[in-house]
């Protein structure tokens, strides 16, 4: 199993300045990765909202060997700008890049721009564009980003299109608040057999190791440290981030 950072894009966090920063010292401090969310408005007034694309290429610019983590809610993007962007951080980076594919945890970031909200039309224009996606790199001559898909355990369809592809990051009820069940993500790791499987969660440090294993027994392949407001403010994230992953 491998570990990375989970960094939100809004609030404390929504400045890209210092997801870099905390990108740079997970390398320094062994991690394997750095994965960001994509959001252009948030549930808070007020909060800021900044570019995951930007903090992306700010982060391979500056690192080596983290893997970065790129969620892109494909839906409500442009597709040939997805693929002019994955493809450039991919090489800015050194092949380093690896694509989250989802549909977006926010229906107002589909209404307020003129989109339709629909999981079912999202599903549709998600299957359409990562398609063409495939088609742009191609043609371009780029090398082909992994793609991992979104899901939300019971539901399927999320996992069902994540075979197709690389690998699938679900996300579970209440995952912030309390540990996944193992069952669960078996559940899941049986519908990407082979292929890569995220989950997000939260430790204190290296002594938590043990409690991650049954998730690799079941399947996990990338653990993904949980940092946010609710785990307490950018000191708290850098402090945790030092401590290192919970590596055996």
């Amino acid at each position: 199993m491998r570990y990375a950072i989970g960094l939100p894009t809004v609030g404390p966090f929504g400045d890209v300045r210092a997801l870099l920063d905390l990108a740079v010292a997970a390398e320094r401090h062994g991690w394997d990765g750095v994965h960001l969310w994509d959001h252009v408005l948030y549930h808070e007034p007020g909060w800021p909202v900044t570019s995951p694309t930007v903090a992306a290429a700010a982060i391979a610019a500056a690192t080596t060997r983290v893997r970065i983590l790129l969620t892109v809610a494909v839906p409500r993007r442009q597709v040939q700008e997805v693929a002019q962007d994955t493809a450039a951080i991919d090489a800015l980076s050194g092949r380093r890049l690896t694509l989250v594919a989802t549909l977006g945890s926010m229906d107002r970031e589909y209404t307020e721009f003129g989109l339709d909200p629909g999981l079912r039309a999202r599903g549709r224009e998600m299957d359409l564009r990562l398609d063409r996606l495939q088609d742009l790199w191609r043609s371009a001559g780029a090398p082909p980003v992994p793609i991992w898909c979104g899901a939300f355990w019971p539901r399927t369809a999320g996992l069902r299109r994540a075979a197709r592809f690389d690998g699938a990051m679900p996300i579970f009820e209440d995952q912030r608040s309390a540990p996944v069940p193992v069952a669960g993500v078996e559940g899941c790791a049986a519908f990407v057999p082979g292929k890569d499987l995220a989950l997000e969660g939260f430790t204190d440090g290296p002594a938590d190791a043990d409690r991650l294993a049954p998730y690799a027994t079941a399947g996990v392949t990338w653990w993904i440290e949980a940092l946010g407001w609710w785990r307490g403010d950018l000191s708290a994230a850098a402090t945790r981030v030092a401590a290192g992953p919970p590596r055996r």
